[in-house]
């Protein structure tokens, strides 16, 4: 049976989006929404006027400079909030005096007492509440996925994966500075680990289940209030499987291309997510780049889409999303998930802090 608060959705139309926050990742939303059938993104939110007039250029029809606005004025299906992490409880709240289901990017929230009160805020309003963890739409993490689920290795004792990112500050030298909220952890909740470690913990949970944190370090590379480096020792009882996960925000000259490393060490053989990159992932990669590139000279817009292969598994997400509330089902990657992630993010904080603190070096990488 369908979850009642999902049943109030039955217009066989076009799914009414509005976007909140058109920056760099609610740029990805708003133009994968936009290549969608049967979604109309009718309005778009940002206080910043580029991203509104970029959203503009995109196609979108109303912009507004505050998302509370859009939200009283616009008659929504659902909202896409692409806001830093400090707002995202008020904008679900705000969502939900609307009726407007919601899907949100990661993080869910800054910590587990405020995702558990936006579930709360969801289920008295009997709106939907998805989150955008990409990783598990990945096609190299599916095939792994699949390649374990068969019992292609046998029996898994040992995993590990390497998620890694550009720092906020970008490449050194850093000549302009960002936006003050990604190096606040009162902001956005955290450093590298709340940035890219809750991805991991969703994929690591959807491939072993349950997870337990044994040990953690978080350590600075650069002299910033949250950590860019986080090690994490976890281990999953169901499988009996420890694993290791380091997650990074380094100052890199070049990001690797491949920024996500999975390897699990089977007792029969190996899977890793390298096995099973698309053929083309390298020249499509290497097209779109230079299409972008090109695109500064022209004036136009860049290609979300390009590198295709990260920035698709962001319109599966949210296709999947619309597809669910559509159809008057759950969220497959609800925010129940979310809130997981960041029960699992706490207890290495936790763990971490009863450490010596030992800053941590950077990975080295393999490109």
């Amino acid at each position: 049976m369908a979850p009642p608060f999902l049943d109030r959705w039955s217009d066989s139309s076009a799914l009414e989006l509005g976007v909140l926050g058109v920056g760099n990742i609610g740029m990805v939303h708003l133009k994968s929404a936009l290549a969608m059938p049967d979604v109309d993104v009718v309005a778009a939110a940002d206080a910043v006027p580029a991203n509104r007039d970029r959203a503009e250029s995109a196609g979108v029809a109303r912009t507004y400079d505050d998302y509370t606005t859009l939200l009283e004025h616009e008659d929504l299906d659902a909202a896409v909030v692409a806001l830093p992490p400090f707002l995202h409880a008020d904008a679900v709240e705000c969502a939900a005096e609307a009726g407007v289901d919601v899907f949100v990017e990661k993080p869910l929230a800054r910590t587990a007492e405020e995702a558990e009160a936006m579930l709360e805020t969801a289920r008295e309003a009997n709106i939907a509440l998805g989150v955008d963890h990409t990783l598990r739409y990945q096609p190299d993490m599916a095939g792994v996925k699949e390649a374990y689920d068969e019992g292609s290795v046998g029996h898994v004792p040992y995993a590990s994966i390497t998620r890694l990112n550009d720092h906020p500050l970008g490449k050194p030298p850093a000549d302009e500075a960002p936006p003050a909220w990604p190096m606040d952890p009162d902001a956005a909740g955290g450093g590298s680990l709340i940035e890219l470690g809750v991805h991991c913990f969703d994929l690591l949970e959807w491939l072993f289940g349950d997870l337990e944190v044994q040990d953690a370090t978080m350590g600075k590379t650069l002299n910033i209030p949250a950590e860019d480096a986080a090690t994490v020792l976890l281990r999953a009882p169901e499988t009996e499987t420890t694993i290791n996960l380091h997650c990074g925000t380094y100052q890199w000259e070049q990001l690797p291309e491949v920024n996500t490393r999975l390897r699990l060490e089977g007792v029969t053989g190996t899977i890793s997510n390298e096995d099973h990159m698309p053929g083309n992932f390298y020249a499509g990669a290497a097209k779109s780049a230079l299409s972008n590139v090109a695109s500064r000279f022209t004036g136009g817009e860049p290609d979300v889409f390009g590198p295709t292969f990260y920035l698709q598994a962001h319109y599966d997400a949210l296709e999947d999303f619309c597809d669910a509330i559509r159809e008057d089902e759950a969220p497959p990657v609800g925010g129940e998930l979310g809130l997981r992630t960041l029960e699992l993010a706490e207890t290495a904080y936790e763990l971490a802090a009863e450490s010596d603190g030992a800053e941590l070096e950077p990975p080295e990488v393999m490109t």
